[in-house]
């Protein structure tokens, strides 16, 4: 698959994206509380425009097996976030997933919804067997929207991570085809 149809939750958008949504990722990608446990940022205008670019290169991979997507509100039209689905290998039929939402959408339950219809991509779609995530072990709102899509906790990878002159520890989660049938 190169190309992705939007598609739709309750109350979001999920789509590609386009040149014009720089502003809407600087917004939470230059914001240090949205940063804070990811790898990145905050991101300057011009790493941002950087990041849009490669997204948008993704949608021409030939053997495509990226698809980082913009997150809209649909009430407001707004971007509020990212999220993307990873086939990470499709021999063994495995992806991993990941959002970032601007922060004045937090607690809003936009993560759950986000993480779930990921999850219904991979499985689905994709036909993936296993999907996993992973984050640092104080977001503990992230942790929490993992745990409610049904993903369980498979351990903690010590020092994985080089993230902002330090070695940190991601916390790693994952969910198999038939957990995810059963619910």
């Amino acid at each position: 698959m190169s190309s992705f149809e939007k598609v739709e939750t309750n109350r979001l958008i999920l789509r590609e994206f386009i040149e014009t949504d720089i502003q809407g990722v600087y917004q939470y990608a230059s914001d240090p509380d949205v940063s804070k446990y990811e790898p990145w940022g905050p991101n300057s205008l011009k790493q941002t425009e950087e990041f849009v670019r490669i997204c948008i290169e993704y949608q021409h991979q030939k053997d495509r097996v990226d698809f980082e997507l913009a997150v809209i509100e649909k009430s407001s039209n707004k971007l509020i976030g990212a999220c993307g689905i990873h086939i990470s290998d499709k021999g063994n039929r495995e992806g991993w997933i990941g959002y970032v939402i601007n922060k004045l959408y937090w607690r809003k339950g936009y993560g759950t919804e986000i993480a779930e219809k990921l999850l219904d991509i991979g499985f689905n779609e994709f036909k993936l067997h296993r999907i996993y995530a992973t984050c640092h072990p104080n977001n503990l709102g992230s942790e929490k929207v993992l745990q409610k899509i049904g993903m369980k906790k498979e351990g903690c990878l010590r020092n994985n991570m080089w993230c902002k002159d330090s070695w940190r520890d991601s916390l790693l989660y994952a969910i198999l085809e038939d957990e995810y049938n059963q619910e």
